[in-house]
């Protein structure tokens, strides 16, 4: 394991548990493999590595394993996020034609030093980062408003002005203060 600075993005579905707790394990699996797939292509495209997959929930690192500079990070993150959000459209349109209620996706994008390495046990090892940046990328894609990507102060000093605007000021659980996404 080793100290580096990455990119952390988290994304996940709002509304994607009421859809389970009627479709069921087996329509519900068919369901996230066909998500999962069309997020798979689009992060592969902009040189994000999957760190995993919680549910319908996607953690993705920039910067590691393969390095990348701080700038290539984030803007390879941001456009990866619009990408991911604009492929949304053919999920709900695939799951529409089942008859299904439509989705959004919230995203919440966070660069900062985190240990990353192979960690677990002599039976089961993953590759993964840990620590408070890791935490932060999470927290900042709870407080995001469905449909939408919210990033940190970080990102938004490495991307050009007019990609973004400020969301407001948000409270983050565990974090002290709050936060401007």
């Amino acid at each position: 394991a080793e100290l580096r600075s990455l990119t952390i993005l988290f994304s996940d579905l709002k509304e994607f548990t009421n859809i389970s707790e009627t479709l069921g394990p087996e329509g519900i699996s068919q369901l996230l493999n066909e998500y999962l797939s069309i997020m798979n292509e689009v992060i592969f495209e902009h040189q994000g590595t999957i760190d995993k997959f919680i549910g319908d929930a996607i953690m993705v690192l920039f910067g590691a394993p393969v390095p990348m500079s701080a700038k290539e990070q984030a803007e390879n993150a941001a456009r990866c996020a619009r990408a991911m959000q604009a492929g949304m459209e053919l999920v709900n349109e695939k799951w529409k034609a089942r008859g299904l209620s439509e989705v959004s996706m919230r995203i919440g994008i966070h660069q900062g030093t985190a240990v990353v390495g192979n960690f677990g046990s002599a039976q089961r090892v993953d590759y993964t980062a840990i620590g408070p940046s890791v935490n932060l990328a999470s927290r900042i894609e709870s407080a995001c408003v469905p449909g939408d990507i919210f990033v940190s102060p970080e990102i938004r000093e490495l991307l050009s002005p007019e990609l973004t605007e400020e969301a407001g000021e948000y409270e983050l659980k565990g974090i002290s203060g709050k936060t401007s996404l």
